[in-house]
């Protein structure tokens, strides 16, 4: 199979394509969620929100997820760190308004996903809300390993990593150039330990909103690299990112077409088949009926 399909997480899943940073304190920007083919939408109430903004910010976007209206969009509130006077007020909220996930930034400890899912099953969250962690720290990064394995931990309700490379560029001194090489391989670690851990990630932002072909390229990269979609902060790059994580339909129609040959009778049991002069192994029929799987979700959601 071409190696830039992105087929994790594994059946069921829950495209991820393009996740949009929304400012939480814009009542007309929110307004417009519901009509932007983001397959998730990121109610900001951190980097966004002016302090004096906060509390209000809260409540509007607390007041929008309870009022519901986004269709397929996976809904997610963006919270203050843990170490601001906004944190617990924000939890308390989000449990209230019962989005699909909190994402939390500036997470490095691995002890912090299970106090935070605790504490929002204190607060009567149901299961449902989910726990999405930003990584964007060296001691993050280091420790990515361990703070995916947490989501083996039902209680910590962890099931996404979200990349932040401005924060790493600013504690590393790390340029953020064309094609990442500074970062690399920091990044391909992360892809790994959330991939381990049989839990989603999201690449990070393009700064640059104007300039497309950067992020589309940029996008490629990401989509090669593993990682399930990419963070868009404006709305012009939904498109080109969208595109970027849709299997093409020749490849669609190929991992049809190994299912098909591996479910036929006489090969039941057989680990390796020939298929048009080459060899298959059931491997590849693990991975096309991923790209299926991930063809069929956006296809459902485009009818919604």
């Amino acid at each position: 199979m071409p190696a830039h399909t992105a087929v994790w997480p594994p059946v069921p899943l829950r495209p991820r394509r393009s996740a949009l940073f929304m400012p939480g304190s814009n009542p007309r920007v929110i307004e417009k969620a519901p009509t932007l083919p983001a397959d998730c939408i990121i109610l900001d109430l951190e980097d966004a929100v002016a302090p004096e903004q906060k509390a209000q910010a809260r409540d509007r976007v607390a007041a929008a997820i309870r009022g519901g209206g986004f269709g397929y969009r996976e809904m997610v509130m963006r919270l203050n760190g843990p170490d601001t006077p906004w944190f617990e007020a924000d939890l308390a909220a989000a449990a209230a308004a019962r989005p699909d996930a909190v994402l939390v930034p500036k997470v490095s400890d691995p002890e912090l996903p299970g106090l935070i899912g605790r504490k929002l099953a204190a607060l009567g969250a149901p299961p449902t809300v989910r726990l999405w962690a930003m990584i964007e720290s060296p001691a993050a990064v280091l420790k990515a390993e361990a703070i995916a394995a947490t989501a083996r931990d039902p209680a910590s309700r962890l099931s996404l990593l979200m990349l932040g490379t401005n924060d790493l560029a600013k504690e590393t001194g790390a340029r953020i150039v064309p094609g990442r090489a500074p970062m690399l391989p920091w990044i391909a670690h992360c892809v790994l330990a959330a991939r381990a851990a049989g839990i989603g990630i999201i690449d990070a932002v393009w700064n640059d909103f104007r300039d497309i072909e950067g992020f589309a390229a940029e996008c490629a990269q990401a989509a090669d690299m593993g990682f399930a979609g990419k963070s868009c902060i404006h709305p012009g790059q939904l498109a080109p990112c969208n595109a970027a994580f849709t299997p093409p339909a020749a490849e669609v129609e190929e991992a049809r077409a190994v299912i098909a040959v591996f479910e036929r009778p006489e090969n039941a049991g057989r680990g390796v088949v020939q298929m048009e002069g080459r060899m298959v192994e059931r491997m590849h029929a693990d991975i096309a009926r991923q790209v299926v799987a991930l063809s069929d979700a956006i296809a459902a959601q485009q009818e919604d």
